[in-house]
C-alpha cells in the first residue's frame, strides 16, 4: 500500500518566527527580500527556482541558524555571497544590534548588482565587495559561506580572515566528511561538525585555523 502519511507542510513565516524569535520588522524585511529574490531570479540564476516555495526553511532558516552559534559576533563576512545567503538574512536579523555589519563578498558583478539593490531597498547594515574573497583584507569575527566551494578551496579563500582572528561557520551538505578528509590533506585546521536545524542532511562546520599554511 502507498504511504498515507501526508507530506510535511512547508515552514511558514510564523513558524520561522517561532523558531528564531524574529520580530515583525524582520519578517517584513524577509518578505521583501523574498520578493526581490523571486523577481531577479527570473533574469539571472541566483537560486534554484524549485527552492523558492520553501523559502522559510531552505533559505531563511538555513541562514538564520548561524546567529545562535556566534551570539557575540558583530562583524561577518559572507564569501561567495551570490543571492545573499546567508549574509542578507544575517543582516536583516542582526540590524537591531549596535555595530552589527555583514560584508557580502562576491566576484560576479551581476550578482553584486542584485545584492546592492537588496541592501539599498532594505537599508541593511551591509557592504558589497565585488572582489575575490582571498584578495580582501577584512577583519571580522565570523567568516561564513554557503554553496561557495568545496572545503579544500574554501579554506584557501578564508585563510586571510582566519589569519586576522575570524572563526569559520560554513553551511555544508551530506558529503561533509569527505570534504573534511580531502581538506586535511592540504590544510591544518580544527573543525567541529554541528547539525543543521533546517535540513537533516545538512551540517555546519565550525572551523578555527591553526594559522599554518597548506601542507607540502
Amino acid at each position: 500500500m502507498p504511504d498515507a502519511t501526508p507530506p510535511e507542510a512547508p515552514l511558514s513565516a510564523k513558524g520561522f518566527a517561532d523558531l528564531t524569535g524574529a520580530d515583525a520588522r524582520a519578517l517584513e524585511d524577509l518578505e521583501r527580500y523574498r520578493a526581490l529574490l523571486e523577481d531577479w531570479n527570473l533574469r539571472m540564476n541566483l537560486v534554484g527556482p524549485a527552492t523558492l516555495p520553501a523559502f522559510w526553511s531552505r533559505h531563511a532558516l538555513d541562514s538564520a541558524q548561524l546567529l545562535p552559534l556566534a551570539p557575540e559576533a558583530l562583524t561577518w563576512a559572507d564569501l561567495g555571497a551570490g543571492a545573499g545567503l546567508p549574509g542578507v538574512v544575517l543582516a536583516i536579523l542582526g540590524r537591531h544590534r549596535p555595530g552589527f555589519h555583514v560584508h557580502l563578498v562576491e566576484s560576479m558583478s551581476k550578482r553584486c548588482r542584485f545584492l546592492a539593490a537588496v541592501v539599498s531597498e532594505l537599508g541593511l547594515p551591509a557592504s558589497i565587495h565585488n572582489a575575490r574573497a582571498e584578495n580582501l583584507d577584512l577583519a571580522v569575527d565570523i567568516v561564513t559561506s554557503r554553496a561557495c566551494a568545496p572545503l579544500l578551496r574554501l579554506i584557501g579563500y578564508a585563510r586571510p580572515y582566519f589569519q586576522r582572528g575570524a572563526t569559520g561557520l560554513f553551511l555544508k551538505g551530506q558529503d561533509v566528511v569527505a570534504e573534511i578528509e580531502e581538506a586535511t590533506r592540504s590544510w591544518d585546521f580544527e573543525v567541529e561538525i554541528l547539525p543543521s536545524l533546517s535540513d537533516d542532511r545538512g551540517r555546519i562546520l565550525r572551523i578555527r585555523s591553526t594559522g599554518r599554511g597548506p601542507r607540502r
